[in-house]
């Protein structure tokens, strides 16, 4: 499966659209990770809990688009677009990563 941001694959031709596919995962980090980003914030510097929670989320998204993809008979995803949110809940924070793009044929 192609995944691209861009709306052309080059040296390819775009041969049917299947239609828009999306992919989404929500995680909560858990209080823990919020208090040690908390201190991050404050003395600065990257904080590895999060950056772990967020590539787990992509790749989640991601494989339920090439799933949605796939189901339509594409194989290839282009216009790609990706969203990243931090979603305050109570007492926790919880990080959604959305994608979406259009499932193609490419010929």
């Amino acid at each position: 499966m192609i995944i691209s941001t861009t709306n052309t694959i080059e040296g390819r031709q775009v041969a049917a659209y299947k239609g828009v596919v999306t992919g989404e995962a929500i995680l909560g980090a858990n209080v823990f990770r919020d208090f040690l980003a908390g201190i991050r914030d404050i003395v600065g510097g990257r904080s590895g809990a999060y950056e772990k929670s967020l590539r787990e989320a992509r790749e989640i998204a991601f494989g339920e688009l090439t799933q949605e993809a796939e189901r339509l008979g594409a194989n290839a995803v282009i216009g790609v677009d990706i969203d990243y949110e931090n979603i305050t809940a109570g007492s926790g924070t919880m990080l959604m990563v959305s994608v979406s793009g259009t499932a193609v044929v490419l010929g």
